[in-house]
């Protein structure tokens, strides 16, 4: 079959690699027709996250049942399934309590749960979903299934992870009806995080970015755009609130932010900028993503994977934070019936559709932000045909920018901050 490999710092191919097999009586495997790139994508397309030449790439997925392991109860050949992005096996300690984004069966190194494609060592399958097959191993838990057809494939496609990361990092903030929300980052999950604000009937949610194409987008939705680059965010956000700060904040920048002064004093800019934006007693939500390598492949000022947080400002003020990976499982089933009810669309946050074939342009292009690249949706088995790439109506028709250098720092053209 064909997968999306990884060869070595900023370069993937698309090459032949062994078809996946049922290996255990409770696998199956799926014949995928969509699969998204992600920013953990492209942290370990840059080199930062440890991933080893041959690697296939991608934990947002979904596709067709096409084999069915004899233990399998609940699925048959010919469902349609999307796939959470960690594996949980449904019988841990954490994964009977709902944290199946935390499963001690399938954890590494005694962090989260496994992902596909991940590029840590872990006892979960390592190959991705960037590819044509993809084996899913207890499947009856790690497999959603959905409503036949085509119909609504890049709303669908959004509750591997980051449609479910997006309302996590509300939950973890406690978001209520009413109240105001900060969102720092614009990217594919911070916009999903404003949405789901207003999904939880937030009265005013504020998205924080540079990127102005990403700014429109937020405002489409219907929050309130603060450009980063017109001043201290945390002031302006302070200014619009009548001086109070916002109810609760999620952070989607994560860890580590691109510093240009290599002083180490940005790793935990966005983190502490949420905690002078959020009225004290508060919540902050912080999904993720965290990786343990910054742009240039090591580690920050304070040790690999550690963070300088403005802790005196954060307990004085009393607020509480939240953070971890989603548990898919515990919300896609009612995310996956709002799609379907027509009360949800996260697929707004898709730029372009393409073939998997031109995932290695894809890649390279989204990785510098090129053409207004926001989210990435491959199609395994759809023909090249670049021309009719780009997603009308979702970032359709905008001029097409020349690949631009990294600056000193390693940090793309507009990346936070």
């Amino acid at each position: 079959m064909q997968a999306v490999v990884y060869r070595r710092p900023f370069e993937v191919a698309v090459e032949e690699v062994p078809d996946p097999r049922i290996e255990q009586p409770n696998d199956v495997i799926v014949r995928i027709t969509s699969t998204c790139i992600c920013g953990a994508d492209l942290c370990a397309y840059e080199g930062r996250a440890g991933a080893e030449p041959g690697a296939v790439f991608g934990h947002e997925n979904l596709g067709i049942v096409e084999e069915v392991g004899a233990g399998v109860s609940a699925l048959e050949q010919g469902d349609r399934v999307v796939m959470p992005f960690t594996v949980a096996c449904g019988s841990c300690r954490n994964c009977r309590a709902g944290a199946t984004g935390s499963c001690l069966t399938a954890a590494w190194a005694g962090r989260g749960a496994g992902a596909y494609g991940s590029v840590a060592p872990a006892p979960t399958p390592s190959a991705g979903g960037q590819a044509e097959y993809l084996r899913v191993p207890h499947a009856d838990l790690n497999c959603l299934p959905l409503p036949a057809g085509t119909e609504h494939e890049s709303d669908y496609v959004l509750l591997s992870e980051v449609f479910p990361t997006g309302y996590h990092g509300c939950r973890l903030a406690s978001v209520s009806p009413g109240e105001t929300v900060a969102v720092y980052g614009a990217g594919p999950v911070g916009l999903m995080a404003a949405y789901c604000a207003l999904l939880c009937g937030a009265s005013r949610v504020f998205v924080v970015d540079c990127a102005p194409e990403r700014l429109a987008r937020a405002r489409d939705i219907g929050a309130v755009a603060v450009d980063s680059s017109a001043g201290d965010p945390a002031q302006q956000i302070e200014d619009l609130t009548g001086g109070e700060g916002t109810d609760a904040g999620v952070d989607t920048v994560g860890f580590p932010v691109p510093s240009g002064t290599g002083d180490g004093a940005e790793p935990a800019a966005v983190l502490d900028q949420l905690v002078r934006t959020v009225r004290p007693t508060g919540g902050l939500g912080v999904p993720g993503p965290c990786v343990r390598c910054g742009p240039d492949g090591v580690g920050g000022h304070a040790g690999p994977g550690t963070l300088l947080v403005a802790m005196d400002t954060l307990v004085e003020k009393g607020l509480r934070l939240g953070t971890g990976r989603a548990d898919v499982r515990r919300y896609d089933r009612q995310l996956r019936d709002l799609i379907t009810e027509g009360r949800a669309r996260p697929g707004f946050v898709v730029s372009h559709e393409l073939p998997l074939v031109e995932a290695p342009d894809a890649y390279r292009e989204a990785d510098q932000r090129v053409d207004g690249y926001t989210k990435v949706v491959l199609r395994p088995g759809a023909p090249g045909r670049r021309a009719a790439a780009a997603v009308q109506g979702r970032g359709g028709g905008m001029a097409t920018q020349a690949p631009t250098e990294r600056d000193a720092a390693g940090r793309r053209p507009g990346a936070w901050p």
